[in-house]
């Protein structure tokens, strides 16, 4: 008999494009070899160009959608991605405080990728204090990290490196850090994972032209989805990563926004490839 797959619980948004949030989390975990669990945090307005309006859910239903698979399955890692208000991350910090040995993958969604604020301050300090001391990895990119570790308005958030930032945020808390660098001015992309002794990895890759929609959802399941499949942090890392630069090498532009990353490109690779091979072997006249 087959091994059941392994179960990530992700706690996001709907959207409704699904580019992003929970339909991006559940692309991804089941694309690599997950079950995937959804519970709505909140529900969004949004295409692939931006998004228009958040409505948060009540933190209570936030509570009972997720207690009632946690007491019917055994859950592999915690995901997490946009929460929509304070109540929220305060109800999750809760619920997997109760879980303390399953893995916490957090995406620090603060805005999107037009720019739209998807994060208030008080909400940042909610992560800050409750979810980061329990989180295994934060995957923030590098507008994400200076916003988490700015102390008070006058610090100047553009000017601050990088790796001061990894070191702020492991001393909230969690165990490991990786800062992406896609919106970085360099020719490349490079990611850095930090954990307490200093930098584990760094990964450098081609960067794709054009933008995409989902980028930071996906990169954090695909990590979820490792450690559930077993992997330690810092290859599942790897893997991730590799996933995700597939997936947005083989994105599609669906509408007049962002791209979409191609979350099962190598299910279409693999139909290519047999087409190719039926091909070859056709009799010929």
């Amino acid at each position: 008999m087959l091994q059941p797959p392994p179960i990530v619980l992700s706690f996001s948004a709907n959207d409704s494009s699904g580019g992003a949030g929970i339909q991006a989390d559940t692309l991804t975990l089941a694309s690599m070899g997950c079950h995937p669990l959804s519970v709505i945090t909140a529900v969004t307005v949004q295409d692939t160009v931006g998004v228009d309006d958040v409505m948060a859910l009540d933190s209570g239903w936030v509570a009972d959608q997720a207690r009632a698979v946690l007491e019917d399955m055994p859950v592999h890692v915690f995901k997490i991605g946009m929460l929509g208000s304070v109540e929220n991350i305060a109800t999750i910090a809760e619920i997997v405080s109760d879980y303390p040995d399953i893995p916490v993958v957090l995406d620090p969604v603060l805005s999107s990728g037009r720019g739209d604020e998807l994060a208030s301050e008080d909400m940042i300090l909610a992560m800050r204090e409750l979810l980061l001391p329990q989180t295994t990895i934060i995957t923030p990119n590098s507008i994400e990290a200076r916003r988490l570790v700015q102390q008070d308005e006058a610090e100047d958030a553009d000017e601050l490196d990088l790796g001061q930032c990894g070191e702020r945020i492991l001393h909230m808390g969690c165990e490991y850090v990786l800062i992406t660098g896609a919106h970085e001015n360099t020719r490349q992309v490079t990611n850095t994972l930090y954990t307490g002794s200093g930098i584990v990895r760094s990964d450098v890759w081609q960067r794709l032209t054009g933008s995409y929609h989902g980028s930071g959802c996906t990169l954090a399941s695909a990590i979820a989805a490792t450690i559930a499949n077993g992997l330690p942090v810092s290859d599942g890392v790897y893997e991730a990563q590799e996933y995700t630069w597939q997936a947005l090498k083989s994105g599609f532009h669906p509408g007049m926004g962002q791209y979409l990353p191609d979350r099962l490109f190598w299910a279409r690779n693999e139909h290519d490839s047999t087409e190719e091979d039926e091909l070859d072997v056709a009799p010929k006249d």
